[in-house]
């Protein structure tokens, strides 16, 4: 779906927290204005009333009347969901579909709380998505037509890339690689820094190092999506240098890839565990 497209729907964000702010802000940056949006929020930051303000957004607690929207995104914690739910039940219609980002709430728990809505869709973004870089997987219930999965799209397009699941059962895993992943990587950097200062640097300079090589390594795969990372890899390599020695301890066969699994099937596992 098109900016444009996405510029005349109309949608009640329910949650302003972090995720919700910054899929605004990313709705905002793609031409979505005027009243048609709805923000419910019992305490606003600053920030997001100001959003509100130039964008022209309605800001309510919930509970406040509307009527049904386009989309009914919901961005609060997932354990309010029982509680929210009945103060939203008259923002959706048959022509409504609730686009979810509520970690552990299946489709049935959706469609349980909603059943006038025929379509939901279940996604789960990241954190960088407050800068325009996140990566979400999403999938549709049966009943979601091919209009609302394009407004779905778009929705969650604003705010970075959008991956379209085959089976509901993955984003378990896709909670546990991407939407958990940002966290995965901030440690990286704090292990690092900390292994530096093991090897005799002081601490804010190893810190400033870790940073600034996880960065500009990102940066390097972002800027070239074609090569693989094992290419990169393999290219900063040097057979019998002191990468290949780093790389013979995190390569070992209990290095860094079995436990990363192990990290990755723990947040999977948990996850089902939400889920119920």
């Amino acid at each position: 779906m098109s900016a444009a497209s996405l510029a005349g729907a109309s949608v009640a964000l329910a949650g302003g927290g972090k995720m919700g702010l910054a899929m605004l802000e990313g709705w905002a940056a793609h031409g979505l204005a005027g009243p048609g949006v709805l923000v419910l929020e019992p305490a606003p930051s600053p920030r997001l009333s100001q959003l509100c303000a130039d964008k022209g957004y309605r800001l309510a607690a919930p509970g406040a009347a509307g009527a049904p929207a386009d989309a009914l995104v919901l961005a609060i914690k997932p354990q309010m969901l029982d509680a929210a739910a009945p103060a939203l039940q008259g923002l959706v219609g048959p022509q409504t579909f609730v686009l979810s980002i509520l970690a552990g709430k299946r489709l049935c728990d959706l469609s349980a709380r909603f059943a006038a809505a025929r379509a939901i869709v279940r996604a789960m973004p990241n954190t960088p998505a407050a800068i325009g870089r996140g990566i979400a997987g999403a999938f549709a219930s049966a009943g979601t037509s091919a209009a609302q999965r394009a407004l779905a799209d778009a929705l969650l397009a604003a705010v970075g890339g959008v991956e379209w699941l085959d089976d509901e059962a993955q984003i378990d895993a896709v909670t546990a690689v991407s939407g958990s992943g940002p966290a995965y990587v901030f440690y990286l950097v704090e292990a690092l820094a900390a292994a530096g200062v093991a090897a005799g640097l002081a601490p804010e300079l190893s810190a400033r190092l870790a940073r600034a090589t996880v960065e500009g390594s990102g940066e390097l795969l972002r800027r070239s999506p074609e090569i693989s990372p094992e290419t990169f890899r393999q290219n900063v390599t040097s057979p019998g240098g002191t990468t290949a020695a780093a790389l013979a301890v995190l390569m070992a066969e209990d290095g860094l890839a079995p436990l990363m699994e192990r990290a990755v099937a723990a947040a999977k596992a948990r996850g089902a565990e939400l889920a119920g």
